[in-house]
């Protein structure tokens, strides 16, 4: 179809790894203490969280092998 006859100018994207911006970003906020207690706080509920259902869900993963109670109907006691 139609043919560009001019030449397209690419050498802008070869230069540019070599551009440098001169506008440097803001630097980082600090965190306050009370953020920073905030983050230490949420930290330690999630892993007492994960410590707390570890605990509690042990011995139902556990496997039994002499069950304390064993429930017999009276079909198989051979009445």
């Amino acid at each position: 179809m139609f043919r560009r006859r001019e030449p397209v100018p690419f050498a802008f994207i070869a230069e540019a790894d070599r551009f440098r911006s001169n506008v440097t970003p803001p630097p980082r906020q600090r965190a306050s203490a009370g953020e920073l207690a905030g983050r230490w706080l949420i930290g330690l509920t999630v892993v007492a969280g994960l410590v707390g259902s570890l605990l509690i869900g042990t011995p139902a993963l556990s496997a039994d092998s002499s069950p304390a109670h064993t429930q017999q109907s009276d079909a198989s006691q051979g009445r």
